[in-house]
């Protein structure tokens, strides 16, 4: 296991877990005081696409950083994620790609406007995917 790109993920892992609480709090508060920069947040956190049949796409964010959190600290105590704790990563962090691609279309393109913590938890997905990718032919076993 490479310990770099495992620490980097860990932390952007950890990175994208804290912002989708923030925004998990921010969208069942509606608190217009935790939304900083332009206020371009108010107006996704309020679209109809932040949410996904009725689960606000933050909650779905904590589920996704969770998941793989979980599965990278499993990966240095349980032979079965040692085995493949690189392959599921993998797989969870395609998923959580494809769909920040998505959400940075809907964001750009149909709202025309831009939040920070969107943002902020978009570059970890990205960078999540990437590491993963790279630890997926580094490492193809562990």
């Amino acid at each position: 296991m490479n310990k770099v790109l495992y620490r980097a993920s860990l932390a952007l892992v950890i990175i994208g877990l804290l912002v989708s609480i923030y925004m998990t709090v921010y969208k069942v508060t509606s608190n217009e005081g935790m939304c900083l920069g332009s206020g371009d947040c108010s107006t996704v956190n309020a679209s109809r696409y932040s949410e996904v049949n009725g689960i606000p796409v933050a909650v779905l964010g904590i589920l996704g950083y969770a998941a793989i959190l979980a599965v990278q600290l499993f990966e240095r105590r349980n032979s079965f994620f040692k085995q493949n704790g690189t392959l599921i990563i993998f797989g969870m962090a395609l998923a959580g790609f494809i769909f920040t691609v998505w959400l940075v279309y809907v964001e750009l393109v149909l709202l025309k406007a831009i939040c920070p913590f969107c943002v902020t938890s978009q570059v970890a997905m990205t960078f999540i995917f990437i590491i993963a990718v790279m630890r997926l032919f580094k490492d193809p076993q562990s």
